[in-house]
């Protein structure tokens, strides 16, 4: 059984995610084999007050990188952008981002 910590990894900030954070759209970076439900359900248990509408996610491909002669690639990760719902609160974390 999946627990709501395991499923929500960490969240991802950037210039594009902080934008859409005054949207009420959090990104965050989620286990591989979650489904949009055990998201939608990890985000309101772990932030208490909060109500998703929608979850959309993405599943971000591999890319090569390089380091002086050394030659690799970046990890496979899965990507969610949740939408929370008019009424709800905003998650306090990113409040004191932008």
């Amino acid at each position: 059984m999946k627990n709501v910590y395991d499923i929500i990894r960490r969240p991802v900030i950037t210039e594009e995610s902080m934008t859409l954070a005054s949207e009420k759209k959090y990104v965050f970076e989620v286990m591989k084999s979650a489904t949009k439900p055990e998201i939608a359900n990890a985000v309101e248990t772990v932030f208490e007050g909060v109500k998703v509408a929608s979850v959309n996610t993405i599943n971000m491909k591999k890319k090569p990188k390089r380091l002086g002669v050394h030659f690799g690639y970046t990890s496979e990760w899965k990507k969610a952008i949740v939408t929370l719902t008019e009424d709800s609160k905003t998650i306090e974390f990113f409040d004191g981002m932008y």
